[in-house]
């Protein structure tokens, strides 16, 4: 499977921060947001990830991740040069996709939560059809959202209703098997001249291959699109992070753990970094 992280978009809901700087590299916390979906494809075993960025924040991105081979990763990059929708990436990343099923992951959505590992693991062995991840949130009419029948199947998606049918919203998580490719390019743009990933998912939900994955209350299913959502999120980390003495979205530990890169390795990415970091780290390399 392939991994695409969309880390386009001018985030004006940011402004003036992003005038000057990519939102997805912006700090959550203590990382820049990017390494957020970048730890959840590598928590799915995905090691092949393609960065989609605008064309003037590219060289931002290559300096921070490169090609990708010190966490054991290729990583590769191609510009959005306009946003025209979500969906828009599987047509600037079909030659990297080629024959592959793919996942993609927002760059600025952020999970967090046991069991989150084994739900990625669903999805990336379910081989055929599409599984997406929704989420109850208070404020539905600001998302996608998935309604269920009484038997727990997903009977409809609407994009950003006045009048939602359920709380349960579809996060940026989307994991497709490869007719996602034929299914984006007979997309037309929506109202809004989009090409939505609403209407990719209604294509495979009438063909009934859509499974909706629903991340329980002990997870976190975060977006950072406005000022005090950013906030709340970095605050979020800050708490857990504080309380248990681990990192969150550390992908030196996890390239670790997923067997990318080996403890000599790990060691050798900690020493650059600040102590509170590095101890922490180093300390993994003996577990």
């Amino acid at each position: 499977m392939r991994g695409v992280i969309l880390a386009g978009g001018s985030g004006t809901r940011l402004d003036p921060v992003t005038r000057v700087v990519s939102k997805q590299l912006l700090p959550l916390y203590d990382k820049p947001m990017i390494y957020h979906p970048l730890s959840t494809l590598m928590l799915a075993g995905i090691r092949d990830i393609l960065v989609i960025t605008t064309p003037h924040d590219q060289e931002s991105f290559r300096r921070l991740l490169g090609d990708g081979g010190w966490l054991g990763l290729s990583i590769s990059y191609a510009a959005q040069p306009t946003p025209e929708g979500l969906a828009q990436a599987f047509l600037i990343g079909k030659k990297f996709i080629g024959s592959e099923s793919v996942a993609l992951a927002l760059g600025d959505n952020v999970f967090y939560g046991h069991g989150f590992p084994e739900s990625l693991t669903r999805a990336v062995q379910a081989h055929e059809g599409a599984t997406v991840f929704a989420y109850r949130v208070s404020d539905p009419s600001r998302y996608g959202v998935v309604e269920f029948d009484a038997a727990g199947r997903a009977t409809g998606i609407e994009e950003k209703p006045e009048k939602p049918r359920s709380p349960y919203a579809v996060t940026g998580l989307y994991f497709y098997d490869n007719e996602v490719l034929d299914v984006a390019a007979a997309l037309r743009p929506s109202a809004r001249g989009e090409l939505e990933i609403t209407d990719v998912n209604r294509a495979y939900l009438a063909k009934s291959r859509l499974h909706v994955e629903l991340l329980g209350r002990g997870m976190a299913g975060l977006d950072t699109w406005t000022h005090d959502a950013l906030l709340q999120a970095s605050t979020f980390m800050q708490a857990i992070e504080e309380r248990q003495g681990l990192k969150v979205a550390c992908i030196e530990e996890i390239a670790y753990r997923m067997g990318y890169i080996d403890g000599a390795k790990l060691l050798k990415l900690a020493e650059p970094m600040p102590a509170t970091w590095s101890s922490k780290i180093e300390t993994l390399a003996w577990i």
